[in-house]
């Protein structure tokens, strides 16, 4: 039993972010199923430039909590599992199978941004963390 308190508590940082991500791609984008079609007859959506600005801030606000936590492999590993998860689940009623290509680009997004975001993150920690002395 003892062994796996400090599996769980080594993966939970991640499962949070996973279950972060998640939320935020059905709360930003789970809503919205429709395209929209123009008077020109081209298609849009069915997302709309607000909705993906509004999930990559709020996933952006969680990464940097949990990278400057000290969470970094977590805040990368688990914002990708969930986005892509989220990804999959949302768009897998595609019937060309093409649905495949989005959700490998999903991932793929995801991990650099939030791989760059916990650098930045981590690096300004670890210089901010330098210069001020220990109170206690």
């Amino acid at each position: 039993m003892g062994l796996h308190r400090p599996v769980l508590r080594a993966a939970a940082p991640a499962l949070v972010l996973a279950g972060v991500s998640v939320v935020a791609w059905a709360a930003w984008l789970g809503w919205d199923q429709r395209q929209e079609v123009r008077a020109d007859g081209s298609v849009s959506g069915p997302y709309e430039a607000w909705q993906v600005a509004g999930l990559a801030a709020t996933l952006l606000a969680a990464v940097c909590c949990a990278a400057a936590r000290g969470h970094s492999a977590a805040a990368v590993a688990g914002t990708t599992v969930g986005l892509t998860l989220a990804a999959y689940v949302d768009w897998s009623g595609e019937a060309s199978g093409l649905f495949m290509v989005g959700v490998v680009l999903v991932m793929a997004g995801s991990f650099v941004a939030s791989a760059v975001v916990t650098a930045v993150v981590s690096a300004l920690t670890d210089t901010l963390g330098r210069d001020r002395p220990l109170t206690r």
